[in-house]
């Protein structure tokens, strides 16, 4: 069976609509474990709600070492790293050993609104001050750099006049709940097709 680790640093909606997702076998596919780099992460309790082996590798004790202590985990274990709200940047050999085998979900359409010092609300706050008429999230291959990895899909999300950082981050959720779920399905059917930088999804 296809195997996945969900790395997460908060509250993990997006962990339980994989989750959900699965039970309702739309998704064939079993998560290994679930990381989070702080104790704190509520998404660890839905996690061991549902019998999901839970483990935290925070930066405060492994410091350098975090992404190292990650692959040691995970090694010849999963077939796919998905970080879901996971707001640490993996580096060093998990990016060789795991080659386009780890992604993330961003709540911007990449490039806009991305990089370094961009996730969470500041992503949506950003966003607002620009006064762009339309955002969105993003699902992407992670590689060296933050954020750089070749884009899988995305979902456009209008951004209305009287939106606060807040209202326009509930609204993108909702897709970011379907399409990673999607993206997930499509790695686990093996039809994620990446050529020349640019992705594929042969389901579509």
């Amino acid at each position: 069976m296809f195997k996945i680790a969900v790395l997460i640093s908060g509250g993990g909606s997006n962990l339980l609509s994989i989750i959900n997702q699965i039970e309702e076998g739309n998704i064939n596919a079993k998560i290994h474990c679930v990381i989070s780099d702080r104790e704190s992460a509520k998404g660890l309790l839905k996690a061991k709600e549902k019998g999901i082996d839970t483990f935290v590798i925070s930066k405060k004790k492994y410091g350098t070492k975090t992404s190292e202590k990650i692959l040691e985990l995970l090694r010849e274990k999963v077939d796919l790293i998905v970080l879901a709200g996971y707001l640490s940047i993996l580096d060093g050999e998990i990016l060789k050993e795991f080659k386009n085998k780890i992604i993330n979900i961003h709540p911007s359409l990449i490039p806009s609104f991305s990089g370094n010092g961009m996730y969470g609300i500041k992503v949506h706050e950003a966003a607002i001050k620009k006064g762009v008429k339309f955002s969105g999230c993003t699902v992407h291959f992670v590689n060296e750099e933050v954020d750089g990895g070749a884009i899988i899909n995305q979902a456009l999300v209008p951004v209305y006049f009287e939106d606060t950082a807040k209202t326009l981050q509930e609204r993108i959720l909702i897709e970011e709940h379907k399409i990673l779920p999607e993206v997930i399905k499509a790695f686990s059917l093996n039809k994620i097709k990446l050529e020349n930088g640019k992705v594929k999804i042969l389901l579509w």
